[in-house]
């Protein structure tokens, strides 16, 4: 796999759009998930989210003019990513709010960032730059003091939080993979509307199948919360999110992009004050400040000038 080190600035109006949408409407989806899974088994809702996302994003493929056709060697990144990142990141996420509370598990996966810049060096050559590491020690800071307000506040047993954070690192490590591969140059030849739409048909499948096997027969909640909860995540929590994100992926790189990991726990907090009677205290106060300062730092980050073709002999 290889990839350009070189990527965009977080920091163009353009890319920072995209960057806080995508971290407020995923910051809202922590609560939607939860009551989701109190009445379906969590194979059964992820797999009627991807119902309605798959569609919804052959529609805006449709819209956008993308053909509905791969480039040659499609097919194994479309298996790649409804494995890793419409399957087995979300099975692992959904199960997790089995255990622990959803905000737990919004702090939990701010990590995301820690392994995509690690893989991000690895497989495609980007490098890890000095603000990025003094920016994800200090956001590692403030979110530290997140979760040790979210541990406090939560019921659960000790086990029970080891078992959900067991299941989020399972989720954060699949993610990244997903992510990782999204950034290849073989992936950034697709589609990418095109490619997210049946990466998400084939999540549906592989959710739809493992339900059966596990769960049973398909189960349905009619209240009208869950069906709306199904159109809010299928829709707004995926696609207008995923082209988002993916494509910041492609433009500023894995380890940036990530960063929308970071700012979710505080939108899911702040919108925990609003539905679920969170309180502020000087700890998450303190918490989120120190998360957002760091963040700011990581996306301070520089480009390397760009470098010279070497002439071919």
């Amino acid at each position: 796999m290889s990839a350009s080190p070189d990527g965009e600035s977080l920091l163009a109006p353009r890319n920072l759009g995209a960057f806080l949408l995508v971290s407020f409407i995923w910051g809202g989806t922590w609560l939607v998930i939860r009551d989701q899974i109190s009445s379906v088994p969590p194979g059964w809702s992820i797999a009627y989210r991807f119902i309605v996302a798959s569609a919804g994003m052959f529609l805006l493929a449709r819209v956008r003019g993308e053909p509905f056709r791969l480039a040659p060697g499609g097919w194994p990144f479309v298996a790649a990513l409804g494995i890793f990142q419409f399957s087995m990141n979300f099975g692992f996420v959904y199960r997790a709010e089995g255990y622990v509370t959803s905000g737990l598990v919004a702090v939990i996966f701010a990590l995301l960032v820690v392994p995509n810049a690690v893989l991000g060096r690895i497989f495609l050559g980007q490098p890890i730059r000095r603000e990025f590491v003094i920016g994800s020690s200090i956001a590692a800071v403030g979110v530290a003091m997140l979760f040790a307000q979210e541990y406090r506040a939560s019921p659960a047993t000790l086990g029970e939080v080891l078992t959900g954070a067991a299941l989020c690192v399972a989720g954060i490590l699949s993610a990244s993979t997903a992510n990782i591969l999204q950034a290849t140059e073989g992936a950034k030849r697709q589609p990418l509307l095109t490619l997210l739409a049946w990466s998400m048909l084939c999540g549906v499948a592989i959710n739809a199948v493992f339900a059966l096997l596990t769960e049973g027969p398909p189960q349905f909640d009619p209240r009208p919360a869950y069906g709306l909860g199904i159109l809010y995540l299928g829709i707004a929590g995926s696609v207008v999110t995923f082209p988002l994100y993916y494509g910041l992926v492609r433009k500023v790189g894995a380890g940036k992009a990530a960063y929308s990991s970071v700012v979710v726990p505080v939108v899911a907090m702040i919108l925990s004050t609003m539905f679920e009677d969170f309180i502020w205290g000087p700890l998450p106060i303190a918490g989120a400040a120190i998360t957002v300062i760091g963040m700011v730092v990581a996306m301070r980050t520089r480009n390397p000038p760009p470098r010279r073709a070497t002439p071919e002999p």
